[in-house]
């Protein structure tokens, strides 16, 4: 076999083993993102709840779905407008309010046998210097958080799991995945008390992966 034979039956061969390991690759991360509202649309938060500081007025929001990373992440759904979702609650002097948006994504992205709630809104009245983790905490529990901090359910949804990977397409865990939580490696060094998968979430992702 000559030189050029076997180097076109090696790329060929390449070929064929990547397009059968495109599929099983193809994942992503079921998990709560963490969103800011910007005039008229939702921006992927660069920092975790625990350490951003919404102003009074500010609109937050946070959307239940499986996601590849951060650039892939899906926005809450509907309208976000603060004068709205705040209309019924009082300003209280020394205090500021924070519209919410809570998403709990669709059945597609649910885990097995459990239905996401319905998307609600929420007006939070905390302190002035109050994080959004704090504001979240005054008006949607239960949360439930994990050994590293990380958030894996507001409202109670969902019941179990926590910012697992799982296989594209069917919503199942990926092979090597309990569905019982992410691996350490993935939020190795993420270092704030409180966790929405933001920024903190996929730094500790690359660095895993570098």
């Amino acid at each position: 076999m000559t030189a050029v034979r076997r180097a076109a039956l090696l790329a060929v061969t390449a070929l064929v083993l990547l397009a059968a390991a495109a599929p099983a690759q193809a994942a992503g991360y079921r998990y709560w993102s963490f969103w800011e509202r910007d005039g008229s649309r939702w921006t992927y938060a660069t920092q975790g709840p625990a350490t951003a500081q919404p102003d009074d007025g500010a609109v937050e929001g946070y959307r239940y779905a499986v996601s590849e990373d951060s650039g892939d992440a899906t926005r809450p759904r509907g309208t976000a407008d603060f004068a709205a979702i705040c209309s019924g609650t009082a300003a209280v002097p020394g205090r500021k309010r924070v519209g919410l948006v809570i998403d709990f994504g669709t059945a597609a992205d649910a885990p097995s046998a459990q239905r996401p709630p319905g998307r609600r809104t929420a007006c939070a009245v905390v302190a002035r210097d109050a994080t959004a983790a704090e504001a979240l905490a005054a008006v949607a529990k239960p949360l439930r958080y994990d050994t590293n901090a990380l958030l894996c359910a507001i409202g109670g949804y969902p019941a179990k799991g926590c910012g697992e990977k799982v296989a594209a397409g069917d919503g199942s865990p990926a092979n090597g995945s309990s569905g019982s939580g992410p691996s350490v490696g993935l939020l190795a060094g993420a270092g704030v008390v409180v966790v929405v998968a933001a920024g903190a979430f996929w730094q500790a992702r690359r660095r895993r992966d570098g």
